[in-house]
């Protein structure tokens, strides 16, 4: 797993922010990110989002509310954060999550490219709604 060579940068503090709902990350190498906690479920290294293999990306939909409720530290190479709908699964590696910050504006704009395209929201879906996942180049 990335984030267990001696080249990736050691975070020196993270710290979650409940109210703005970010992510806060400083690095050894004094990079600072601050990454949305939409941002950290949509790009969730899991394979509930990544799927198996390239072209199989599972679209997340309707996250702009989600939270954090709890970071679990793996090792002393990464976290798992606990979203509030439910998903953790997702290891974040320090090199992972290096990059997230490093690349956040582009990530950003082609996650909501691929909205679009889809069709689909950042919202939260209304309480009994039903969503059919749209097939988009692998993406549903």
């Amino acid at each position: 797993m990335a984030g267990l060579d001696s080249a990736t940068p050691s975070p020196t503090a993270i710290t979650l922010h409940g109210t703005s709902k970010v992510l806060e990350i400083s690095f050894a190498d004094g990079q600072r990110f601050e990454l949305s906690f939409e941002f950290l479920r949509v790009y969730s290294p899991s394979a509930e989002v990544r799927g198996h293999g390239p072209g199989q990306e599972i679209l997340q939909v309707g996250k702009r509310e989600v939270d954090v409720l709890s970071l679990e530290p793996v090792g002393h190479y990464a976290i798992k954060p606990v979203f509030s709908d439910g998903h953790d699964s997702g290891i974040f590696s320090w090199a992972y999550l290096y990059e997230l910050g490093a690349h956040r504006d582009a990530l950003w704009q082609d996650y909501l490219n691929r909205l679009e395209l889809a069709g689909a929201s950042r919202e939260p879906l209304a309480a009994g709604s039903a969503f059919t996942a749209l097939s988009r180049g692998g993406c549903a």
